[in-house]
């Protein structure tokens, strides 16, 4: 009988210690919300992902956008290994920032985006050698001509959808201002391109930071911009965490649904004195204050 007694105590102290755990791993799982470009913390992936992609998860972050495919693996884990390693955290992998990508590879990149479990495979600049940095100036520009990137982005943007992923493009600010030929290429690239096989990520402050305003492109191309970039502008027209610079994302966020936004992620190029992981946790706290879910 006491035997009998003292396996009953054990076995319900196991079951409590399970619903403890169980309840824990809940409400942290209930409290992620969000998405984070883990471009922002490139330094500390490439250190260690596995311990980065905890303290991401533990800020409060729920869906992921990677910046780290080399080889055919994302930050050194196999796709299947880096989709079950998100798992565990409770993380969501939704799309991947690819620049390398060209024609000859698009369908192993592609194949390996759909193993690690991505929705999204974006062109985060113009692909195949047409992205030009300009040191003198230190600004982005492109060659070739918004034709010929908008044949490039339709050819890869079928490979995509044949994958069973969504192709999306990025802008920067150049794309918003008028080139050699006088053609907005932001423009060209919504009017020429079928959504079907290509749609776009507006990286909020770019546009910004190109004189434009998001919500006049929203009204005029609605349901193309289906992931948004989400990162502040300070007084000197720098990155800064969410929250803490002059962007209007509350006047943004109301024309979400016009956007044809489906995930959006907290994204800072450059911290400058604040570490990456503190800056990512201000800006946590930034998009709940707004109101991003």
């Amino acid at each position: 009988m006491i035997m009998k007694n003292l396996m009953n105590s054990n076995a319900l102290k196991l079951v409590t210690l399970c619903i403890a755990i169980f309840s824990t791993i809940n409400a942290v799982a209930q409290d992620q919300f969000g998405g984070l470009a883990l471009y922002t913390v490139r330094d500390a992936m490439a250190v260690d992902a596995k311990e980065t992609l905890k303290s991401v998860a533990e800020i409060g972050y729920k869906n992921i956008e990677a910046a780290g495919y080399k080889d055919g693996k994302y930050y050194n884990m196999s796709p299947e290994d880096f989709k079950n390693y998100l798992a565990e955290l409770n993380l969501t992998p939704v799309s991947t920032h690819q620049s390398d990508i060209n024609i000859d590879d698009a369908d192993t990149m592609f194949a390996d985006a759909k193993a690690a479990g991505f929705e999204y495979f974006v062109v985060p600049i113009p692909p195949m050698g047409l992205f030009k940095y300009y040191q003198e100036t230190q600004s982005m520009g492109m060659t070739g001509g918004a034709e010929n990137l908008a044949e490039i982005l339709t050819t890869l943007g079928k490979k995509c959808e044949k994958a069973g992923l969504k192709l999306l493009y990025h802008n920067h600010d150049f794309e918003f201002m008028k080139d050699k030929d006088g053609v907005v290429v932001i423009d060209y690239l919504l009017e020429h391109l079928d959504p079907k096989y290509v749609n776009f990520q507006m990286d909020l402050y770019w546009v910004t930071k190109a004189g434009a305003d998001p919500v006049v492109y929203f009204n005029k191309y609605p349901g193309r911009f289906k992931l948004w970039h989400v990162k502040d502008m300070d007084d000197q027209g720098r990155f800064a965490p969410v929250g803490n610079g002059k962007i209007d994302f509350a006047r943004i966020l109301k024309d979400k649904k016009l956007s044809g936004m489906q995930y959006y992620f907290v994204e800072q190029d450059k911290t400058f004195d604040m570490e990456p992981l503190e800056a990512i946790k201000i800006s946590h706290e930034g998009i709940k204050k707004i109101g991003f879910k």
